[in-house]
């Protein structure tokens, strides 16, 4: 049966429409997304076959050109779209810390490094530097490593926050194997950076640690 033919509280656009984004299901997301199903198949159902044959929602978006295209129903203009898409969201993540903005809350500094960092299919270290009044002079990825370690060094993070004139920063790095935990090597490096930006007067507020669907404080584990 078409989706047209369908009860209208049961269609995917107009029950967004009616009761909003977040009443939606997976599939039926991916199914606006899509517009038309393909022979035999509703954009539903097509987007139901889809999500279990990558895995999850995310392992599709997350997915590059040619594991993505080679399913049915997508193809190079979908992937275009939906790399579109994934960037207008990073930026409207971004536009929340643009230069000059005060942080307000953890929750905010969290979602917006996740936004930024948990994709990264390799170990990225990233600092975000603030002025005295705790607004943002700019987040700036540093470190690049593999996909379970990058080498820190903290004098270059140091003439980078001198640089700039940070009066604080807040680092933050992404652990590709989901996993937000922590590791010992984690909080020694972080300690030392700690006392490296100490000698210069710069308080280092928080580190994150960046997994799958979540981020784990340093501050709010007593760590810091």
């Amino acid at each position: 049966m078409k989706i047209t033919d369908w009860p209208a509280a049961e269609r995917p656009r107009e029950k967004l429409l009616e009761r909003g984004a977040n009443a939606l299901s997976d599939a039926e997301l991916v199914a606006i997304f899509l517009r038309t199903g393909i022979a035999g198949l509703s954009a539903v159902e097509l987007s139901r076959c889809l999500l279990n044959q990558f895995g999850s929602l995310r392992a599709m978006l997350a997915a590059d050109q040619q594991t993505f295209c080679q399913h049915k129903g997508l193809g190079s203009a979908k992937y275009a779209q939906l790399q579109a898409v994934l960037e207008m969201s990073r930026r409207c993540f971004a536009e929340q810390l643009q230069k000059g903005t005060a942080l307000t809350s953890a929750s905010q500094t969290r979602n917006y490094l996740i936004s930024q960092l948990r994709d990264e299919p390799n170990e990225v270290f990233a600092m975000l530097m603030l002025d005295s009044q705790h607004q943002v002079i700019e987040f700036k990825p540093v470190f690049y490593g593999t996909i379970d370690a990058a080498a820190v060094y903290p004098r270059v993070l140091v003439k980078l926050a001198l640089d700039k004139n940070a009066a604080a920063v807040i680092l933050a790095h992404n652990h590709p194997s989901g996993i937000a935990e922590p590791s010992q090597a984690d909080k020694q490096i972080t300690r030392r950076i700690i006392d490296a930006m100490t000698l210069v007067d710069i308080r280092v507020l928080d580190h994150f640690v960046i997994g799958d669907s979540n981020a784990v404080s340093f501050a709010e584990r007593g760590l810091i």
